[in-house]
C-alpha cells in the first residue's frame, strides 16, 4: 500500500457550504477509486505567503491516504486541475 499526502486550498470568496461540498466531492474522488482515507484535517482559513490568482487568503484541506494503485491519485490530479474553486493543491507520496 502506497502512502500520500494531499494539501489543497479553496479560493475564500466562496460560501462555508460549497467549500465543505467541494472537499466533500474532493475526498469522494479519492474514495470512488480505491483510497482509503487515514487522516482528515478540517477547513481553516489561512494567510497565503503570496498572492495566488488574486487570492491573499485561502481554505486548507488536508489528506493522509492509502491506495493499492494510481488511479485514485491520477483521478484527483485531473478532478482538481479542471475545478476553478481549488487555488493549488500539493499530493506527496510518503514513506513509513
Amino acid at each position: 500500500m502506497r502512502k500520500y499526502e494531499i494539501t489543497f486550498i479553496v479560493r475564500p470568496d466562496l460560501e462555508e457550504a460549497n467549500i465543505t461540498k467541494i472537499a466533500e466531492d474532493l475526498k469522494k474522488v479519492l474514495t470512488d477509486n480505491g483510497a482509503k482515507i487515514i487522516e482528515e484535517k478540517p477547513m481553516t482559513q489561512r494567510e497565503l505567503a503570496y498572492e495566488i490568482k488574486k487570492f491573499k487568503t485561502g481554505y486548507y484541506f488536508f489528506y493522509k491516504i492509502e491506495t493499492s494503485s494510481n488511479d485514485a491519485i491520477n483521478e484527483f490530479n485531473r478532478v482538481v486541475r479542471i475545478n476553478e474553486n481549488v487555488i493549488r493543491h500539493l499530493v506527496l507520496k510518503v514513506e513509513d
